[in-house]
C-alpha cells in the first residue's frame, strides 16, 4: 500500500493496531497511548469492564461471567466493535472531545505488509467509527524503518525485521519503497509456547505466562549459562504449585523450532533480492523491532544462525508509531546514520 507524504501530513493521529499493544500518536502532542489491546467485558450484560493493562492483569484470573478478550490478532482488527470501544475508553474523556470537534478528522493506521482488503477494510471501519472522516493505510514496515531510523530513501539497502506477538514481518528496502518482503505467522507468542510445552511435556508442569520471561533472560545471561534454572509453577496432575529444576539447553532446543522458521524467512527475502542489495547488508546486517525484539537473546540467537549484524532498535516496541508520527508531523526521525528527508 502506498500513500503520500502530502495526505499524509494532513493526518491529525496516527494509530497502530498491535495484538499485543495499542499505540496512539496525536499530532503536536505525541505518544498518548501505549495499552495492551486487551478488554474484559460482562459477558451476561456486555458491559465493558476494563481495557489495557488491568485488563491485562485480570487474564485467567475472573470469575465465568468475565470474558477478557483481544479484538486485535496478528496486527489485525478481528473484532471491530470491540476494538471501537477498547480505543475510546484509552483515549479519554478529553481526547474523545477534541476528535469531535475536527468533522473532517483524518487518521492514519499501520497495518501488516502484505495484509488483504478485508483487513485493511477492518482498520479503515475501526477508525471511522471513531469519528475519523479519512484514513490512511501505511505499511507497519515501512513506518517501522523510519522510526528506527533507517535510511529508507537512499539506493542502498535497509533490512528490518519487525517481530510482533504473532506474526513477524521481514522487508528489504531501497529508494523508499519495499524490495522483497515476507510475513511469518510466528512471533514472541509462538516462541513463549514452545517453552510452555517443553515444560508441560518434560515436567508435567504449567508455566504461568508471566514466568516465562525470566526463563528467557536466565537463557540469554552475559557469560557462561547456567546449565539449569529453577521455575515454579502449577502441576498438571494434582494442581499443585511445585518449583522444577530445567535443564537450559533442552530449552534452547525446544525454541529452535520458531527460530527457524524466523531464519528461513530472512532467507526466502534475500534470495528475492538483487545481489547487489544483498551485499549492502553485509556489513549493515538486520534492524531489529517490534514489541517480541525485547525477548532478552532474539537478537543474540539470530545472529549466530545467520550470521548476520543484528541491532536492536532503539525503542523497539514503538517505533512504527513514532514512525508513522514523523512522517505525519512532516519532519524526519533522527539517525546516527544518515539524515533522512521524507
Amino acid at each position: 500500500m502506498t500513500v503520500s507524504l502530502a495526505h499524509l501530513r494532513r493526518c491529525s493521529v496516527a494509530v497502530d493496531l498491535g495484538a499485543s499493544r495499542t499505540r496512539v500518536y496525536l499530532k503536536h502532542q505525541g505518544l498518548v497511548v501505549d495499552e495492551p489491546s486487551v478488554a474484559a467485558v460482562n459477558a451476561h450484560s456486555g458491559a465493558l469492564i476494563a481495557v489495557g493493562s488491568l485488563a491485562e492483569k485480570m487474564t485467567g484470573r475472573t470469575p465465568e461471567h468475565i470474558r477478557v478478550v483481544r479484538p486485535i490478532q496478528a496486527g489485525m482488527v478481528v473484532d471491530i466493535e470491540m476494538a471501537q470501544r477498547m480505543l475510546r475508553h484509552l483515549l479519554g474523556g478529553q481526547l474523545r472531545k477534541a476528535w469531535r470537534r475536527k468533522p473532517m478528522l483524518r487518521a492514519a493506521v499501520c497495518t501488516p505488509n502484505g495484509s488483504g482488503p478485508l483487513a485493511q477494510r477492518a482498520a479503515i471501519e475501526t477508525l471511522y467509527g471513531l469519528g475519523s472522516r479519512r484514513v490512511e493505510l501505511v505499511d507497519s514496515v515501512i513506518a517501522a524503518a523510519i522510526g528506527c531510523g533507517l535510511p529508507v530513501e537512499q539506493p542502498e539497502a535497509t533490512m528490518i525485521m519487525l517481530a510482533g506477538a504473532g506474526t513477524t514481518q521481514i522487508a528489504v528496502m531501497s529508494m523508499g519503497a519495499i524490495v522483497a518482503a515476507e510475513t511469518i505467522g510466528v512471533g514472541g507468542e509462538a516462541i513463549d509456547h514452545a517453552v510452555v510445552q517443553h515444560l508441560r511435556n518434560t515436567h508435567e508442569l504449567l508455566l504461568p505466562s508471566q514466568s516465562v520471561r525470566s526463563l528467557h533472560e536466565t537463557l540469554s545471561a552475559p557469560g557462561p549459562t547456567a546449565p539449569s534454572a529453577e521455575v515454579q509453577g502449577r502441576d498438571v496432575a494434582s494442581g499443585i504449585a511445585r518449583t522444577v529444576r530445567v535443564d537450559t539447553e533442552a530449552v534452547r532446543q525446544a525454541i529452535r523450532m520458531p527460530m527457524a522458521t524466523l531464519v528461513d524467512g530472512i532467507g526466502q527475502v534475500l534470495r528475492r533480492c538483487p545481489p547487489d542489495l544483498v551485499a549492502d547488508l553485509t556489513d549493515r546486517g538486520v534492524m531489529l523491532a517490534g514489541g517480541s525484539a525485547l525477548l532478552p537473546g532474539l537478537d543474540m540467537m539470530l545472529r549466530q544462525a545467520t550470521g548476520m549484524p543484528v541491532t536492536v532498535a532503539d525503542r523497539p516496541d514503538v517505533c512504527a508509531v513514532l514512525g508513522l508520527g514523523a512522517m505525519m508531523e512532516g519532519h524526519p526521525v533522527p539517525t546516527p546514520l544518515d539524515p533522512l528527508s521524507v
